[in-house]
């Protein structure tokens, strides 16, 4: 037994060399390589995580951009179908208006009218009044107005 753990003390001694080779090779390698190559991965990896935070987040944005939008878009529909009813309502009390103001019109232009015929009417019946009277004075002139001459009497 003793042979053995000279054997291992000496395979120790032998190999002390390797295993401080190989472990100041683990360090060189951890601060030349390792180091670097993971600063470089983690770099990586928090930019793609970043590009993907930020493009989520526009994406975010974009969509209350566009419900914004569409909020917006539908707020002016509103206004417009909203004026349009307001401008037909108008237009239809203007019509209405018109048309009551144009009625009142055409009836105190017949009552105008009327009365202006009536007018004439009575215009024209006195005048014909008086010249049927004339009519009679010359008619019965002319049928009595020869008998008037002789004093009454007939023609022989």
């Amino acid at each position: 037994m003793n042979e053995i753990l000279n054997q291992l003390g000496q395979l120790f001694v032998q190999s002390a060399p390797t295993v401080i080779f190989v472990f100041i090779l683990f360090l060189v390698l951890d601060r030349l390589f390792f180091k670097p190559l993971l600063k470089v991965l983690a770099e990586r990896e928090e930019a793609t995580q970043g590009a993907i935070a930020r493009a989520r987040k526009a994406a975010a944005e974009a969509e209350e951009a566009a419900r914004k939008y569409e909020a917006a878009l539908q707020a002016a529909r509103q206004d417009v179908y909203r004026l349009r009813e307001q401008n037909r309502r108008s237009m239809n009390q203007e019509r209405s208006e018109a048309l009551g103001k144009s009625r009142q019109e055409a009836e105190l232009l017949v009552k105008q009218a009327d009365a202006e015929l009536k007018r004439e009417m009575e215009l024209a019946k006195s005048d014909l009044t008086s010249r049927a009277l004339e009519l009679a004075g010359e008619i019965s002139k002319a049928i009595l107005g020869p008998q008037a001459g002789d004093g009454g009497r007939l023609a022989q």
